[in-house]
């Protein structure tokens, strides 16, 4: 009497599995991160947006020529102007 596929699959497996010797232990290594010189005492800010913000962003970026970095302290440089002016005059 012939065996089933499945049986045959099962005996294959059996046989693969104690011919293979495990493998050894690996210990994780442990990989101190570099803060590389451009980026020494500076602060990380990020955020997550939707594909319009994003988009605007990629528009920005390209037409002023400016990374990421750039991009984000020029916004926030000219917000923070124009709440220091209306402060001024007594508008906020």
């Amino acid at each position: 009497m012939s065996k089933s596929k499945a049986d045959d699959f099962l005996q294959n497996m059996a046989i693969e599995l104690a011919e293979t010797p495990p493998p050894p232990a690996v210990q994780p290594q442990r990989v101190k991160a570099e803060v590389t010189p451009s980026r020494a005492g500076l602060k990380h800010i990020g955020g997550y947006f939707g594909d319009e913000t994003v988009e605007k962003v990629a528009v920005l970026r390209a037409r002023l020529r400016l990374d990421n970095s750039e991009l984000i302290k020029r916004a926030i440089d000219e917000l923070y102007s124009k709440q220091a002016a209306k402060r001024a005059f007594g508008d906020a």
